[in-house]
């Protein structure tokens, strides 16, 4: 089977990686590690096909040092000691570990002397948050550089440079075929060359929209559930719904939905946007939150999804508040700052005599009784009379409230001002 295009287009120098340019450029840091043959341990985050195993290759190459390479899935603490002695043969080794993430906490310690003491110079590579997945030890110990995805027309150019390389594809390509290729591929280049030449396969040579449609199928998912691209789009489809943009909104929901995000998780979310950023503003849309959960359960996909896009468009256009969540926020460090404050006797239950006599439920007041006599009594401990939670200060239902409670605040009176 003869090399795929991805390899044998493989840049051969950093003046031929593209897109990176804020970390190859002139004066920049992997540039300048090359040119003064001083590499640090470093730690390459970026989405697949943006560049991260070439700039490791790249930099080992320019640097003029011996290089292994190890990946985080299959190797452990003695693949890395086995290194080790490697480097210490060679005296010193720069070690590319690709998926870096996938090392437990035992794997990642085995690194720190050697890498404190140079002997072994880290090129980490990863797709995930090293924030989360790589210890802080190691962290401090290896700088970390982000990689972007290629932009379209980065992707378009390498593209046409595939077809026009001496190791490339004898093959034409209409420009609506190349334009679909590279927006199809979502930053990556190896999914862009891959489709490419699945393409030229298909057409013998003569690549037609049609040709790159067929080539690249549905595509893989458009994220990975745990990665950090699914949690940038369920925030950003939250925050939309909490500004109120109902088009954005539409969007990122369709979008997930469309890679196979998990319609229940993405019903669940929203139902928390009912009632953390809609809220009291107006009540009914934690009934349809819970109703579209309902729904869908009896759909199911893909009718069952339309439920969902009613209930974006109805929480972004409703009025928001987040009144309740922030007074429960307060609620929650009142009662552990006064976890031991006496219910005030009137209000507490008094199912024995002998509670009775101790003074359960002496002098309270029945609203529907007596409104006035019910107001006046103490509702909070002796200390906490003047204790405000929540406020209405959201729109909507809130707006319409306001008054109300501003009145009944007034009407309250602590024990200490009564006659």
């Amino acid at each position: 089977m003869g090399v795929p295009l991805a390899e044998r287009l493989r840049p051969r120098s950093l003046d031929e990686v593209v897109g990176q340019e804020h970390l190859t450029g002139p004066g920049k840091p992997l540039r300048r590690m090359v040119e003064t043959q001083r590499p640090s341990s470093l730690i390459l985050w970026g989405p697949p096909g943006s560049g991260k195993t070439t700039l490791a290759q790249l930099l080992a190459q320019g640097v003029g040092r011996t290089a292994l390479t190890l990946s985080a899935v299959e190797a452990g603490v003695r693949e890395i000691r086995e290194a080790v002695a490697l480097a210490q043969r060679q005296g010193g080794l720069l070690l590319f570990l690709d998926e870096i993430h996938r090392l437990n906490k035992p794997q990642q310690d085995a690194l720190l002397p050697h890498l404190e003491s140079g002997l072994l110079t880290l090129v980490g590579a990863t797709t995930e948050n090293p924030s989360f997945e790589l210890s802080p030890a190691l962290r401090s110990r290896a700088r970390v550089y982000l990689l972007n995805p290629l932009s379209e027309a980065t992707l378009y150019r390498l593209l046409e440079r595939a077809l026009a390389h001496p190791k490339g594809l004898r093959a034409e390509a209409s420009p609506e075929a190349l334009q679909l290729i590279a927006q199809a591929s979502s930053g990556d280049a190896r999914r862009a060359l891959s489709a490419l030449e699945l393409a030229a396969s298909l057409g013998n040579g003569k690549i037609t929209l049609e040709h790159a449609k067929e080539a690249l199928g549905r595509g893989p998912l458009a994220f990975d559930r745990r990665g950090d691209n699914f949690y940038d789009l369920i925030s950003a489809l939250h925050k939309a719904v909490r500004g109120s943009h109902v088009d954005a909104a539409l969007y990122y929901l369709a979008r997930m939905l469309t890679a196979g995000a998990d319609p229940l998780y993405l019903v669940r979310r929203l139902v928390r946007i009912a009632v953390e950023d809609v809220g009291l503003a107006d009540p009914l849309a934690l009934r349809l939150a819970v109703a579209a959960k309902e729904a869908y359960e009896l759909l199911g996909s893909p009718e069952g999804e339309l439920a969902l896009a009613e209930l974006v468009v109805y929480l972004a256009l409703a009025p928001k508040s987040n009144s309740v969540y922030v007074a429960w926020e307060k609620a929650q460090q009142a009662a552990e700052r006064y976890p031991d404050s006496p219910v005030p006797l009137n209000l507490r239950n008094a199912p024995t005599a002998l509670m009775k006599a101790l003074g359960h439920g002496h002098g309270y007041a029945y609203y529907h009784d007596d409104p006035e006599g019910s107001f006046a009594q103490p509702y909070l401990p002796q200390g906490l009379e003047d204790l405000t939670l929540y406020e209405a200060c959201g729109e909507g239902w809130e707006e319409r409230v306001r008054e109300r409670l501003r009145s009944l605040r007034m009407r309250f009176k602590a024990p200490s001002s009564r006659s």
